[in-house]
């Protein structure tokens, strides 16, 4: 709660705030910080996770005893970098992005981590990759962790074929939940997905999931977090969930 004699900052120390935690807490990665730079230096947009976000997705992968990651968006491979780092030993990340130079630099970035034999880095439309992955003739082990940050109106679509590819108890999380605010505007084809994915989160039971808003250098927004349930057990009448199913 904000006080009194503490109200909200402006934007400047909103983003020195987060300065000073990412120095004395999130230490952050020399591999995941150095693929920024070969981003920026690529004239790729600057729209990876923060680093204070990249370590939190470390740490819940680390902490969740995922082997098997999904991440949805690669871009340069900053978030790939942070996960890919927290796996033990023999644990692997596909990461999926429909851009063939993102996946080129990725690709670089992930050698001079050393994480090229980890990560299996897939090239094309998530949604026909995800499909191909859930077919039975995919043969693909269920993931414990997936991680969303692409396209946002394919956001429910995304959420639901990972769904299918999840074993019980994984962890999935969902980037740009917020989206500055947007999401209360049901103009912005965006939002809507956006928004339609955090519907799903609440309304499909195998869904126990909430979602936070956030504040620091990249702006207002925030970003659901969710673990899945057994598909035999349904919690249908559980706070917090819908009794339908999505």
């Amino acid at each position: 709660m904000v006080s009194g004699n503490h109200p909200l900052g402006p934007p400047a120390d909103i983003d020195a705030v987060e300065s000073l935690i990412t120095r004395l807490v999130v230490t952050p990665d020399e591999h995941a910080e150095n693929a920024v730079r070969r981003a920026t230096e690529a004239g790729l947009p600057p729209i990876e996770v923060a680093p204070n976000h990249g370590k939190l997705l470390h740490l819940l992968v680390s902490m969740s005893g995922a082997r098997r990651v999904l991440e949805i968006g690669t871009l340069a491979g900053y978030s790939t970098i942070w996960m890919a780092s927290a796996l033990p030993p023999g644990g692997t990340l596909v990461t999926i992005d429909n851009e063939p130079r993102h996946a080129r630099i990725a690709a670089e970035n992930l050698r001079h981590a050393g994480l090229q034999d980890s990560v299996e880095l897939r090239v094309g439309e998530a949604t026909e990759i995800l499909e191909g992955l859930a077919a039975p003739e995919g043969g693909a082990a269920p993931f414990d962790f997936v991680f969303i940050d692409a396209d946002k109106e394919n956001i429910p679509a995304y959420l639901r074929l990972a769904l299918s590819l999840c074993g019980d108890g994984a962890v999935v999380v969902l980037d740009n939940a917020v989206w500055h605010g947007a999401i209360l505007d049901a103009a912005d084809p965006a939002a809507r997905g956006i928004r339609a994915g955090l519907e799903l989160l609440g309304s499909e039971t195998r869904f126990d999931a909430t979602a936070i808003q956030t504040v620091g250098t990249k702006g207002w927004d925030g970003f659901a977090i969710a673990r899945v349930r057994p598909a035999s057990t349904g919690h249908a009448g559980e706070p917090g969930n819908a009794s339908v199913a999505g």
